[in-house]
């Protein structure tokens, strides 16, 4: 949708929703739109870009942005225009926190996912964009930015450029920069990629590239309990109980992306930096025991440091980075808690 259509569905009168979208007859309950943006991006100049962003619930509701991991998308839950179960559906199955009949609850493809960008690409590039595509769905304030893992990290950007529109940030497992170890993790993965395209077999590089990524989301406590059996010969060839399950995480990964997603959406994590101070809304921080993608005393220290109220929480989980995806919940408390938690004041 146009800038100059946006305008024109715009309503009669000046006074909007605070936290939902104008009221507007013509944004249907769930619909899509994509955006096509001018963005002076950080790292790589003046782009044209598009934004791809998807709704569910009704627009008058209070508004909620609603990101996950670098892999996530602008399909959130099944809604009025796509009742395919969304990245997030367990969750919002299982806990009213996010529910579309009380939000309404907005969402993303990442820039860079469709591979159409080969150029550095900034969290606050990403922040930049969905500012715009809010002014165009005629949202001037959200009620909260939920991100978890990348996601978290442009909530964090968002917060930082854009506090005037944000009630509350909920951030998991993301960290205001990369651990150290994670991104040396992130850079053989990319080296893996890029062997792959090398070799003329970018699959191949994908599918190996997610297998790592799997052994960095989940944690040696789960491999132990789910492939707990004797590795086997097989024509030949000796193979751990945990390789087929690696092999069609991987797989599949490799159909829907491509190299060049893949490459700049990964260096976006290593990339993102941001002073805690900047950060001027209240931010409710969830930890996991054991993700060491985002160690729990760095979350802990970043709460800290934070220029506004902040609270922090620690759950254990057999689940270490991916808590956020299967942790349905304890993750759904949390976000029920923050999103109620309208003048937090302590850290703890």
């Amino acid at each position: 949708m146009s800038l100059a259509s946006a305008e024109a569905c715009a309503p009669a009168h000046s006074e909007p929703d605070c936290c939902g979208l104008e009221l507007n007859s013509r944004l249907p309950v769930g619909g899509q739109h994509s955006f096509e943006l001018d963005l002076e991006m950080r790292h790589a100049g003046p782009r044209r870009v598009r934004l791809h962003v998807e709704w569910s619930g009704d627009p008058q509701l209070p508004a909620v942005w609603v990101a996950g991991g670098i892999s996530a998308h602008r399909h959130v839950c099944a809604n009025q225009i796509d009742a395919q179960p969304g990245w997030w559906q367990e969750l919002i199955d299982a806990h009213p926190a996010l529910d579309p009949q009380r939000h309404c609850l907005i969402a993303c493809d990442w820039l860079g996912a469709e591979g159409d960008i080969d150029a550095p690409i900034s969290s606050e590039d990403q922040a930049a964009a969905i500012a715009q595509a809010l002014d165009l769905l005629g949202v001037r304030r959200l009620h909260a930015f939920v991100g978890a893992s990348y996601g978290g990290m442009v909530g964090q950007a968002f917060a930082a450029r854009c506090p005037q529109r944000l009630e509350r940030l909920i951030c998991l497992s993301a960290g205001p920069r990369p651990h150290p170890f994670a991104a040396a993790f992130r850079a053989l993965q990319r080296q893996v990629v890029a062997l792959g395209q090398l070799q003329c077999a970018d699959q191949l590089g994908l599918s190996l590239a997610r297998q790592f990524a799997m052994l960095s989301y989940r944690s040696p406590a789960e491999f132990a309990q789910r492939f707990d059996a004797p590795t086997e010969l097989s024509n030949g060839r000796a193979r751990s109980a945990s390789e087929a399950y690696l092999a069609s995480c991987g797989s599949r990964y490799a159909e829907r992306w491509s190299a060049t997603a893949f490459l700049r959406l990964s260096e976006s994590i290593d990339l993102h930096a941001i002073d805690a101070a900047q950060i001027r809304v209240p931010t409710h921080l969830l930890a996991v025991t054991g993700d060491w993608l985002a160690p729990p005393e760095d979350l802990q220290a970043f709460a800290t440091a934070i220029g506004a109220p902040a609270q922090f929480e620690c759950i254990d989980s057999l689940y270490g980075h991916d808590a956020f995806l299967k942790e349905t919940d304890r993750v759904g408390a949390l976000i029920a808690r923050a999103l109620s938690a309208l003048h937090a004041n302590e850290v703890y």
